[in-house]
């Protein structure tokens, strides 16, 4: 079905509720294993039904947040949000303590308990008004960051399309664009400060109602690390500290002699060629229709999944000025439908858009045929995996976007992967000292912040940019606000596709087979299980961060 024919229909939380409590009574006269799965199935078909409609209610509002009836939709389901949660925790403690267990794992898997028995510890029915406070408080810096309206040459333009002058050719333009950009965090700064420090008071609460020490333990159950921990975050923090970022120095070395400059200024960080970075050739429908030959020539499955979306119009992608600023790829479960958000600029990011989000969507694609629901539910880090590679996968199509600066755009995307792995890890660090010290004042922020680029950035120079150059540059990163703990999946997810990148370039066939196989995985086996089974190495190993750099550093020469 197209997306725009999609019926929406409001998840009424008492009918939930009672929908609920029947399957649940169900599920417990149940007198076999088979009995409670054959519930279970109905549990699925309740899911679906919630998620779909909650989905396409999210979506119509980020296409346009001034739309009235979808703002109140969305500020309905982020009250009625953790009401649906704890039914649901409610139902898999009884699948968790049903005495049929073993059949039950015998059908929906291992990995999907571990997950049950984490929920648990992340969540109890009294952090509900905690939690929907929380849900107001994200909504809130969303709407504040879409809400932006910079005055640029007779245009207004929203943060999102101030992108192509923020990487303009020409410095001088770059370098009043960034003021324009930063002028709006600087009078912003007192709201967006509030409202960071409303929502670290706010999760930390949640975390002391559950006997934990701070929200660090909370937020990695949150993420659902299954089969990792804080220890491996850091270890892998460490060697990126260590050996990676001597590495990006060497390649923002490169860019400088390539660029022409003395020295590298925070303006020049997202640029990459004297006559500026490779932008796509053509209107978004052509860069659509660019990437419908891309995924029919890439593999039989690539094609099926790309002709199902472009048949079913699930993309919005044009830019608009009351969109919610970002990107993302979601999924509706009752139409086995993935869907892409997304801004598009003009710039090379619009490629990523239908590299990156549809590298995830492709494996929602490929999942959703997977009639146990469980095996959907993939970690952040293994998702990452699956978007990240599809940009290196599709590398030799590049000409379709970008035309004769093919090679032009692949350089940059490989010095911009590896110089990305830093600038995440310390988002990643920088949430360890916020939860870890939640009474820092905004100004003890920054400078926790400053420090750290320092750390992972150290050829980073703002010159006289004062919101930034005093460590304000992180209240721009969404998920910051958003998703805690998130970050650290894009950086353990691009050591992987590195790793795809260097198999593919010396037997392309054999990382694409290890590719879909991953993807047809899903959530069914541990990630840790999975890179071993598929032929990689976790990146929080000792060495294994050594071994990419060295490989990456003998490949550019």
């Amino acid at each position: 079905m197209k997306f725009k024919d999609m019926p929406y229909k409001r998840v009424e939380k008492d009918e939930v509720e009672k929908a609920f409590t029947r399957i649940m009574e169900e599920f417990k006269a149940a007198s076999t294993g088979e009995e409670q799965f054959e519930v279970h199935k109905k549990f699925y078909k309740l899911k679906g039904d919630v998620e779909t409609n909650i989905t396409l209610a999210n979506i119509r509002h980020d296409v346009d947040t001034t739309d009235t009836y979808y703002d109140g939709e969305k500020n309905y389901y982020d009250e009625i949000g953790p009401v649906i949660n704890n039914l649901e925790i409610a139902y898999q403690k009884l699948l968790y303590e049903s005495p049929y267990r073993e059949y039950l794992v015998s059908k929906i898997g291992p990995v999907a308990f571990k997950s049950m028995e984490l929920n648990f510890k992340a969540f109890d029915e009294k952090l509900i008004p905690l939690m929907q406070e929380e849900n107001n408080l994200v909504t809130s810096y969303n709407k504040l960051i879409a809400s932006a309206k910079i005055d640029w040459e007779g245009e207004t333009l929203n943060l999102s399309l101030m992108t192509p002058h923020l990487t303009s050719p020409d410095r001088q333009v770059r370098i009043r664009a960034w003021d324009k950009f930063t002028a709006f965090f600087e009078e912003n700064a007192g709201e967006l400060d509030d409202i960071f420090d409303k929502l670290v008071k706010n999760r930390t609460a949640q975390a002391k109602e559950l006997g934990y020490e701070n929200y660090v333990e909370l937020g990695y159950y949150r993420m659902n690390r299954n089969c990792y921990g804080k220890e491996e975050v850091e270890n892998f923090r460490r060697q990126v500290k260590e050996v990676w970022v001597p590495f990006v120095e060497k390649l923002n070395e490169r860019r400088r002699q390539r660029l022409g400059l003395s020295k590298l200024s925070f303006y020049d960080e997202k640029v990459y060629f004297k006559d500026g970075n490779p932008a796509p050739i053509g209107t978004p429908d052509e860069i659509l229709q660019s990437g419908q030959k891309m995924y029919s020539e890439l593999s039989g499955e690539t094609k099926e999944f790309f002709d199902f979306m472009m048949e079913n119009q699930l993309f919005d992608v044009l830019g608009r000025k009351t969109k919610r600023a970002g990107g993302y790829m979601t999924y509706l479960p009752n139409y086995e439908s993935p869907f892409i958000f997304a801004n598009f600029n003009g710039t090379s990011g619009d490629v990523d858009v239908i590299t990156h989000e549809c590298g995830h969507a492709f494996q929602g694609f490929v999942s959703g045929k997977d009639p146990i629901r469980e095996h959907a539910d993939i970690t952040m880090e293994t998702a990452e995996i699956h978007s990240m590679s599809m940009e290196f996968f599709t590398e030799g199509w590049m000409d379709l976007f970008f035309g004769d600066r093919k090679e032009d755009y692949i350089e940059m995307h490989l010095e911009d992967s590896a110089a990305f792995i830093p600038y995440g890890c310390m988002v990643d660090e920088f949430q360890h000292i916020v939860y870890e010290n939640p009474d820092l004042t905004p100004d003890e922020r920054n400078a926790a912040w400053r420090r750290l680029e320092k750390e992972y950035k150290p050829y980073l120079d703002y010159e006289d940019n004062k919101r930034f150059g005093q460590g304000g540059y992180w209240q721009r990163q969404l998920h910051i606000y958003n998703y805690p703990f998130y970050y650290i999946d894009y950086c353990l997810a691009q050591t992987c596709a590195l790793q795809y990148k260097v198999w593919m370039d010396e037997d392309y066939q054999a990382a694409w087979n290890s590719y879909l196989k991953l993807c047809n995985l899903s959530a069914s086996d541990f990630y840790t299980n999975m890179l071993k089974e598929v032929g990689l190495k976790a990146p929080f190993e000792d060495g294994s961060i050594k071994e990419m750099a060295d490989k990456l550093e003998k490949k550019l020469g």
